[in-house]
């Protein structure tokens, strides 16, 4: 075999290209790469002798063959094959996105175990003497009220309506979300909306009422997070005593006070489903202006219970048939100015409320009546005549207590409390202070200054009428309210005399002391000039004017109760007196005498009118209650010579009559009731030992003969009307 194979042919060894190894690596040319460039292939072709290489393969190897169908190439997916795949990329790159977003959302979040659901805002609920309701304040309109209290259709209606898969969600409703969200590409816009009631707590607790794609996703992780941490007894319960329902109404109970008048432990069914209406558009559906927008609001309210399973449908028609009637509407009512009053006072009396209160005040809620009433039918009738477009109020006992307030015409169009904030110049009603410096300075009610002109560096004050008496007493300057006499009584005294009393008896505006103080130019509020006429009402002692008497929460703990209420004795028991009887006599003879009080009464008083009759006043009194009046315009404009002794007496007759209905005359301190008599005949004083020493405001019999209503008119009473007129 050896010998054989070596007979044959040589033995050939295989012959590699020359290719040159460089480095000592092997190195591979274009034309030995697998799909290498054509040219490389084709110039290696030609040095082949331009034969192709074939390598084993037959020439029809050369061809195009179609792509075989399989899983593993694209080309070979079919139609819907490609699309379910497509759609299984594009869901995973939105759960990737959108997890990435919920989690950006959540990082801007403070953190979730810190949040905490705030403090539900405390309601303040401010009654009358009588213990009924004259307002709410605070954030809220009412107590919160559990839900096992509240009438099982109450909720039900809130779930039919806003919520139907309340209690199947976790949070965030994705079916009512989609159809929302189909309705609203259909109609392009938002007609409707997709937040479940667990997204509007979530908004109402921690977030604003900005309509952006940032704050609802924070809604929706805040609903999780409720979801979370409460029951859905208890995330209903928040929502029902945190949602808005209009006219400043929070919760349920606040809203049913406002609309129905009761709680919302009584509310029917009728009215459980307009309360239910209303969270969707509350000012715009609130009953007080759009009953018939809420009523059929409920209509649909009801239908959504019935086919809920709520209700029955016989149900549904027997509410729909009997909708509620009547709302109770007082939002208007001049109540609400003392209800503003008692807010902005009660930080200082108790602190930082945080829980709810009730807060118990001095108003007589009949007298409150009276008073606006007065004030309203009077400007409507003569307001107008007169030029008189304003007007305020106040009455108040004499250790202080506000029985009656009214700080404008009409609550709702202005709530700029005039009896309060607004400062007008008194005029002639701020004489008393003059004429009591002159008394605390030696002179006497019968002691005689001239009525004539007078200078004083160059002004020259005059009359009301420009008409001069000549020598008179001082009670009757006082009572026919004589500028010549006024002034010539503040020289002599000094002004600062007369400042210093009147800021003794209760004054507390800034008050420039000049000649003209004698005339009323310093402004001040009907407040304060009611609470600086309060010492002639019980003797002479200066009070701080007070509404609130107590402060309870509603377990009961008392916060804060009213103490004494006299601040010390501010004129001497004998000027009182004096003051009293020459006061009086402008009731009797003076520019008051259309002032009339029940039988019995004893009253006094001082008229005023400012420059250019821009402002009237009338502050008059008895020994039970002292009310002031005050008309004019905001702008300061003048009245259409509206005086004191006009339209300011006629409303105080109106008030003055109802406050002293059934009530035991009271004389005024230190005054002994005169005989009937001709003008200037008053009344004597009595001794200091006499004056009651007691709570002035309580009334008691007395046996003295009391003042008769008219007295008997001479001459010279005639006399000083045709001079002087009316003040």
């Amino acid at each position: 075999m050896a010998s054989g194979r070596q007979k044959g042919s040589a033995r050939r060894e295989p012959v590699f290209d020359a290719t040159p190894i460089v480095g000592g690596e092997l190195r591979l040319d274009a034309t030995e790469r697998v799909g290498g460039p054509p040219v490389a292939r084709e110039r290696r072709a030609a040095n082949d002798g331009g034969r192709a290489p074939t390598r084993g393969r037959s020439s029809k190897s050369t061809k195009k063959k179609k792509p075989k169908r399989g899983r593993g190439g694209g080309s070979g997916r079919s139609f819907f094959g490609r699309l379910v795949y497509w759609a299984a990329i594009l869901c995973l790159w939105g759960v990737i996105a959108a997890g990435v977003v919920l989690g950006w959302v959540a990082a801007h979040l403070p953190p979730i175990q810190s949040l905490e659901v705030p403090k539900r805002p405390p309601s303040i609920t401010i009654v009358g003497l009588d213990g009924s309701t004259l307002a709410t304040r605070g954030e809220m309109g009412g107590a919160a009220v559990p839900l096992a209290e509240l009438p099982k259709y109450l909720p039900q209606a809130f779930v039919a309506i806003e919520d139907r898969r309340f209690y199947q969600h976790f949070g965030v409703d994705v079916i009512g979300t989609a159809r929302a969200a189909v309705a609203n590409i259909m109609h392009r816009g938002v007609s409707q909306g997709g937040s479940t009631l667990t997204q509007q707590l979530a908004k109402n607790l921690f977030l604003t009422q900005e309509r952006t794609l940032s704050r609802k996703l924070q809604e929706v992780v805040l609903a999780f997070w409720l979801e979370h941490k409460f029951s859905k007894k208890q995330i209903l319960e928040l929502y029902l005593n945190r949602v808005y329902f209009g006219s400043g109404a929070y919760g349920v109970e606040g809203a049913s006070q406002r609309y129905f008048g009761k709680s919302a432990r009584r509310v029917t069914l009728a009215e459980a489903a307009m309360l239910a209406g209303l969270v969707k558009s509350p000012s715009r559906l609130a009953p007080t202006r759009n009953l018939e927008g809420a009523t059929k609001r409920a209509e649909l309210v009801l239908a959504a219970m019935a086919d809920a399973g709520f209700i029955t449908q016989a149900q549904a028609l027997s509410a729909t048939a009997d909708p509620v009637q009547a709302v109770k509407a007082t939002n208007a009512s001049s109540a609400n100015y003392v209800a503003d009053w008692v807010a902005d006072t009660l930080d200082d009396l108790i602190g930082h409320i945080e829980q709810d209160v009730v807060v118990e005040t001095t108003i007589d809620p009949n007298l409150q009546v009276a008073a606006e009433k007065a004030v309203t039918d009077e400007l409507a009738a003569k307001g107008a005549k007169y030029g008189v477009s304003q007007g305020a109020l106040v009455a108040m006992t004499p250790d202080g207590a506000v029985r009656a307030m009214v700080g404008g015409r009409n609550y709702a169009e202005s709530q700029f409390n005039r009896a309060v904030t607004a400062k007008r110049q008194p005029g002639s009603a701020f004489k008393p202070f003059v004429y009591l410096a002159a008394l605390e300075r030696g002179l006497t009610p019968d002691s005689v200054r001239e009525d004539r002109p007078i200078d004083v560096k160059g002004w020259k004050p005059e009359n009301y009428s420009r008409k001069y008496l000549g020598p008179v007493t001082l009670t009757q300057a006082l009572a026919h309210s004589l500028n010549t006499v006024s002034v010539r009584l503040t020289m002599e005294v000094g002004p600062k005399a007369v400042v210093q009393a009147a800021h003794r008896l209760g004054i507390a505006s800034k008050l420039d002391a000049n000649a003209s103080i004698a005339l009323g130019t310093s402004d001040v509020s009907v407040l304060e000039l009611t609470s600086a006429y309060v010492p002639f009402a019980n003797g002479g002692l200066a009070v701080a004017p007070h509404v609130v008497s107590r402060v309870r929460a509603t377990n009961g703990r008392v916060l804060y109760q009213s103490r004494g209420p006299f601040l010390g004795r501010a004129i001497d028991a004998r000027y009182a007196g004096m003051m009293n009887a020459m006061l009086h006599e402008t009731l009797a003879s003076g520019t008051a005498r259309k002032a009339t009080l029940p039988p019995g009464w004893q009253g006094a008083g001082k008229t005023g009118t400012s420059q250019d009759f821009r402002d009237a006043w009338f502050v008059g009194y008895t020994g039970y209650l002292v009310t002031a009046v005050w008309l004019g315009n905001d702008d300061n404009s003048p009245t259409h010579k509206s005086t004191g002794g006009g339209l300011p007496v006629d409303i105080w007759n109106q008030v003055m009559k109802v406050a002293h209905e059934n009530v035991a005359p009271v004389p005024l301190p230190g005054y002994a009731a005169p005989m009937a008599g001709g003008f200037g005949t008053t009344g004597t004083v009595m001794p200091p030992a006499a004056v009651p020493t007691g709570h002035p405001s309580a009334p008691v019999n007395d046996q003295r003969r009391p003042a008769p209503q008219q007295q008997s008119r001479g001459l010279d009473d005639w006399l000083m009307d045709t001079l002087f007129g009316r003040r």
